[in-house]
């Protein structure tokens, strides 16, 4: 399961290594670099509810052979993409593979792990999940050094076949025993939300935040959305009740771990194109020297589960949050004259926060409910992190873009209209552009790599405000620590009633009971 997990997370950080090569083979503009991210992504986030569903309803098993197999082949589609658009497409399917297989990778670590053993195993999940990015960047960083964009693609095709067959071999069948509705009503409008949603966000910066698309992406996406919560509540068996919200560990979880992801992977988009275009590291250079970032990811994720059992997500949890925003705020202060040395502390704040926010986060949703409810928490728990990657990338992206375009527009005056629209457009085109001119080349490069730091202020400080507000948010309103018959425990309500979803859940067998070899009858059951 971690291996799995790993694979899926480093779908999207592995490409940043691959994406200044992919501009230039491909001739893709910095809006389009997005969507090469995105699209696989945005998919990811929008389906993994449903697919969730699926997956408690027909078994997590089958959904993980499922989603790894599609994986697998679209990365080998990718591979081979002849436009930014045949990429993309790629891209989304893989997205679709990742959405089938995500879900169960952690519901089934909850169903199988018993109760005083559940968070550690959890937080080690949690440490892989974090560090599937930087692990990614390191496996692309080094087939780049001596191959093309493509071998990040068929790399991530051979390591689907690795964990399809350990799929096969070592996990065990669960599913649900409680009736599950896939909710196509619900389904639909999450989908066509999110992805409208993200699609305006996106497209603002380059079209402008008045354009009609991109307003109706914006308007559009949040009034389906708000359809979404409506149709929730009065569906008898939805994807997701909002009233789970209501409980502290869910609600300050989830958030924690969409502004988390959401910052994290805006710093793998603009953080490693900082190593390459102006610290001049070569794709396996960048990826070498993020590592410091998982060499403290990993170990302590289940040292942060131990630490949230004794004193609780609120506390912990803020404190990973303020941690990793205190790395962007140190990233916003870089100039182009900064060397590793002055990038090494962002890593190691970055490296520090990140499970110290994310595994409390991971055991407060899967804590809050019970047994026979874990297939919801699995799947909103990965939604949380998913949406958080898509909106991250694009809004930082953006404010990248703004930045950077802003910067750079009113100092291209004295170049050819073909040579100021290539650096106006992505600042690794701008530095492709400036090694085929004369005199000139030298000033574009320096120019570009200024107008980049610009960028990469706005996306700094964007990154660390939203984690600043999380923080704030997990302090005051995540689950506290209560004593109870000389245990700690989670108080997961500090006092307020269940969610109906909760209260009048079936009474049955446990819904992560693996799948019986052999029938049994209903009087052996009793």
């Amino acid at each position: 399961m971690c291996l799995t997990v790993a694979m899926i997370v480093a779908g999207v950080a592995s490409l940043n290594n691959a994406l200044p090569h992919i501009a230039e083979d491909l001739a893709v503009s910095q809006s389009g670099q997005q969507w090469i991210v995105d699209a696989y992504a945005v998919v990811l986030a929008a389906l993994l509810l449903p697919f969730g569903a699926v997956g408690d309803r027909f078994g997590r098993k089958v959904t993980l052979v499922a989603g790894v197999s599609i994986f697998g082949l679209a990365s080998a589609m990718a591979a081979f993409a002849s436009s930014g658009g045949a990429l993309i497409g790629a891209r989304a399917a893989m997205g679709v593979g990742a959405a089938f297989a995500m879900p169960g990778t952690l519901s089934t670590i909850t169903s199988v792990f018993p109760p005083e053993k559940r968070a550690r195993a959890v937080g080690i999940w949690a440490g892989f999940a974090g560090a599937g990015g930087t692990l990614g960047m390191l496996l692309s960083g080094a087939l780049l050094e001596g191959f093309w964009w493509g071998s990040t693609f068929l790399a991530g095709g051979l390591l689907a076949g690795i964990a399809l067959v350990t799929i096969i071999l070592a996990v065990p069948s669960t599913r649900a025993t409680e009736p599950v509705g896939l909710d196509p009503l619900g389904s639909v409008l999450s989908i066509v939300g999110i992805g409208a949603l993200v699609l305006g966000i996106i497209e603002g910066p380059t079209r402008g935040w008045t354009d009609p698309l991109t307003l109706a992406g914006l308007i559009g996406g949040a009034l389906v959305l708000v359809g979404f919560v409506s149709a929730e509540l009065a569906s008898r068996a939805p994807l997701l009740d909002p009233r789970l919200f209501r409980l502290r560990g869910f609600a300050a979880g989830s958030a924690s771990l969409f502004l988390q992801f959401f910052a994290m992977f805006g710093f793998f988009l603009v953080g490693v194109q900082y190593l390459q275009l102006v610290l001049g590291y070569s794709a396996l250079g960048a990826a070498l020297a993020v590592l410091p970032m998982s060499a403290a990811m990993i170990p302590l994720a289940p040292v942060a589960a131990s630490l949230a059992e004794r004193y609780g997500q609120r506390m912990i949890g803020a404190i990973g949050l303020v941690v990793s925003a205190a790395g962007l705020l140190l990233m916003a202060t870089l100039d182009v004259g900064s060397g590793y040395l002055a990038f090494l502390p962002v890593l190691v704040l970055m490296g520090v926060g990140a499970p110290f926010a994310m595994t409390p986060a991971t055991n407060g949703i899967v804590s809050s409910l019970p047994r026979e409810k874990q297939g919801v928490a699995s799947a909103v728990n990965d939604t949380a992190r998913e949406l958080g990657i898509a909106f991250g990338v694009a809004m930082i992206g953006s404010a990248f873009n703004i930045g950077y375009r802003g910067d750079i527009e009113p100092q291209l005056g004295g170049f050819a209209d073909d040579v100021a629209r290539a650096a106006h457009e992505a600042p690794a085109v701008g530095l492709q552009v400036s090694r085929t001119l004369g005199d000139g080349g030298a000033q574009l490069a320096a120019i570009t790599r200024d107008s980049f730091m610009a960028g990469l202020r706005w996306a700094s400080l964007l990154g660390a405000v939203m984690l600043a507000i999380g923080a704030v948010y997990v302090r005051l309103h995540g689950p506290s620590v209560a004593t109870q018959h000389g245990e700690d425990v989670l108080d997961l309500t500090d006092g307020e009633p269940l969610p109906a979803a909760l209260v009048d859940a079936p009474a049955g067998p446990r819904a992560d009971e693996p799948e019986p070899d052999v029938a049994v009858a209903p009087a052996e059951v009793a």
